[in-house]
Parts: structure tokens; C-alpha cells; sequence
């Protein structure tokens, strides 16, 4: 079901201030920016071995990450995962009794798959399922 952690969300005011913390100080890269119009985010893309930390500002005052922000402030958003057959592990969720922000998949960033567990179903920790196109 689960083949690793694919990335780990942060929740930024800045998104270059944040951005020159992890490359200029962390020496890491950023291989990308992106903004995600569903999501309402910019999100810069930094590896870190096989996983990822995505940095992610707001674009909008009704943003996710906005709220988040506003309650709780910069820090740790989400943990995403990656799995094979996004919509199969949505059904055995539910079976499960997991509460399901996202009953179906949407597109992430990196064109990739995702659908968003409910923090009250997984220890308090807002869960991400991603899927990558062609895996």
C-alpha cells in the first residue's frame, strides 16, 4: 500500500525567505516553483535523498495554508505518501472508517495524484496519499 514518504508539506509566510534557509544554509536545491491553482499555493520543490520538502505559500486569504497559518503559523502542514492505485487506497480507507477529506483524486503539484486524509482519523497529523502519473 504504502511505498514511502513522498514529501513533507511546510507551511510558509515567505516563500524565499524559507527558500534561502534551505539552500543557502541547509545547502540544498531547489529544483523547482510551482504554483498549484487548486490548492491555491506557490509551492518551491527542494530534495532532500528520495524525498521531498515542499514549501508552500499562499495565494489567496482562503487558502488552506492560509488558514493554517493563521491558526497555527509557520511549520509542519502535511506528510505525504506514496502509493500505487490512489483510488483503491481512497475505498480501503473508507472501509477502515478513515475519515476522508478527499473522496476522489485531485491534481497536486508536479502533476501528480492526491487525496487528503482527515487529521481527526490519523493521530492528529494531516495525511497525504499521492499517486505519480505512470506508477
Amino acid at each position: 500500500m504504502i511505498k514511502k514518504i513522498d514529501h513533507i508539506g511546510i507551511a510558509v509566510r515567505d516563500l524565499e525567505i524559507q527558500k534561502q534557509f534551505y539552500c543557502d544554509v541547509m545547502g540544498l536545491e531547489c529544483t523547482g516553483i510551482e504554483e498549484v491553482p487548486d490548492q491555491k499555493v506557490i509551492a518551491a520543490i527542494i530534495p532532500v535523498g528520495d524525498v521531498r520538502i515542499e514549501l508552500l505559500q499562499p495565494t489567496a486569504e482562503d487558502s488552506p495554508i492560509a488558514r493554517f497559518l493563521e491558526k497555527r503559523g509557520e511549520g509542519i502542514h502535511h506528510i505525504a505518501y506514496l502509493v500505487t492505485g490512489l483510488e483503491d487506497n481512497l475505498r480501503y480507507m473508507e472501509e477502515k472508517e478513515i475519515q476522508l477529506i478527499d473522496k476522489q483524486p485531485r491534481p497536486g503539484a508536479g502533476g501528480h495524484l492526491i487525496a487528503f486524509l482527515h487529521p481527526k482519523s490519523t493521530g492528529g497529523v494531516l495525511t497525504e496519499l499521492c499517486e505519480h502519473e505512470g506508477e
